[in-house]
């Protein structure tokens, strides 16, 4: 997929390690709903003008459960 192939070389310029990327990529393919709703809250809170890690850390921890299940 195309979305995969993006995503993989977006984490691999920020240094994220292959593993990693990997475990991203299974858990966005399991459920790729809840990272669209995830990014959605992010991208609102930061522009309500919250810091982007402020914004991703609160969003998270909302989601911390769902997360969870899927690794």
């Amino acid at each position: 997929m195309f979305q995969n192939f993006l995503i993989r070389k977006m984490l691999r310029t920020q240094g994220v390690p292959e593993a990693q990327i990997e475990m991203f990529v299974r858990m966005i393919e399991k459920n790729p709903e809840l990272f669209k709703t995830i990014a959605e809250e992010v991208q609102e809170k930061v522009k309500s003008g919250m810091s982007q890690t402020d914004a991703g850390m609160q969003v998270m921890k909302k989601y911390e459960e769902e997360l969870k299940k899927l690794v």
